[in-house]
């Protein structure tokens, strides 16, 4: 039975359910998405100097972020698990007007289905391990903005 909600993980009775995209054909799917997480200047020339106590804070983001993006069916219960082909993490450091750091995850596949959740994924851990490296110099920090730029295939 087909659902007559526009919400496509919820089958004609109201259950959640995988979508399924066997019909569907494999395309090449690209997903970029980006969010930023705000600090005090002094947090900030932290991370820009490699002085964090717990090491390279855009090193370890980076490769927390793809790890992020690999997992994410494994987090988000009706996602599919995907092939994922390829995993592009960039980490920017802007000191104006709000000192941040802006994390922008591109993801890959060949597939039935899209990689935008594994994009999403992949910023928001990205953005949550530098958290996690930065919290002892502040606790402050605002992890925001965090949206799909594109989606294409």
């Amino acid at each position: 039975m087909t659902s007559t909600s526009p919400l496509t993980h919820f089958d004609g009775q109201g259950q959640a359910h995988m979508v399924d995209v066997a019909g569907k054909p494999a395309t090449h799917r690209v997903a970029v998405a980006t969010g930023r997480i705000e600090m005090l200047p002094s947090t900030l020339a932290l991370v820009q100097q490699g002085h964090a106590r717990k090491g390279d804070v855009l090193g370890i983001a980076r490769v927390a972020a793809i790890q992020g993006a690999k997992r994410t069916s494994d987090l988000i219960p009706l996602c599919h698990p995907l092939a994922i082909t390829r995993v592009g993490v960039e980490c920017a450091l802007e000191e104006a007007p709000t000192p941040a750091v802006i994390c922008t995850a591109t993801v890959e596949t060949v597939g039935q289905t899209g990689v935008e959740m594994e994009a999403l994924t992949a910023v928001q851990v990205g953005l949550l391990t530098i958290y996690d490296m930065c919290k002892a110099v502040e606790k402050g920090m605002v992890i925001t903005g965090i949206r799909l730029l594109e989606k294409r295939g």
